[in-house]
């Protein structure tokens, strides 16, 4: 799997567990009611990451988690966390399938469509239209 890929498909578990721990997220204890949820998935992945490294890699990890936590709409505050995790799949190859056994699906995308004119996009395709007459011109 494409590490950038792999990596760009933690986000919204990554967003959704500094939503709910802030800059707790690599320390603190479990939220109430939180097993099973994103956000326990997306702790489970930063608290896995960061033992995986050393002290450089930690402090590097938690300063980008205070950061994304800081500012939460900041997608590149979200980007640094992010590739502070790509730096450490590169120094640690064994930390991909540690991190891919905490996603659902093992890490995989599974996009169905249904129904008449569904498109499905396993990720960012830009503009999808459809509908009857699309690009026709009535005058």
């Amino acid at each position: 799997m494409a590490e950038a890929e792999f990596v760009q498909g933690m986000t919204p578990f990554l967003r959704e567990s500094l939503g709910v721990y802030g800059d707790g997220v690599l320390t603190g204890e479990a939220a109430v009611g939180a097993s099973g949820t994103a956000a326990e998935v997306g702790r489970g992945l930063l608290r896995a990451t960061y033992r995986r490294v050393d002290e450089r890699g930690r402090e590097g990890l938690s300063e980008a988690v205070q950061e994304a936590s800081a500012e939460p709409g900041n997608e590149d505050a979200l980007g640094v966390l992010r590739q502070e995790i790509r730096r450490a799949l590169r120094n640690h190859p064994e930390l991909e399938r540690e991190l891919a056994a905490l996603l659902p699906n093992g890490g995989t995308t599974t996009v169905i469509a249904s129904g008449d004119r569904s498109i499905a996009a396993g990720g960012n395709i830009g503009v999808a239209i459809t509908g009857d007459g699309h690009g026709s011109s009535k005058r």
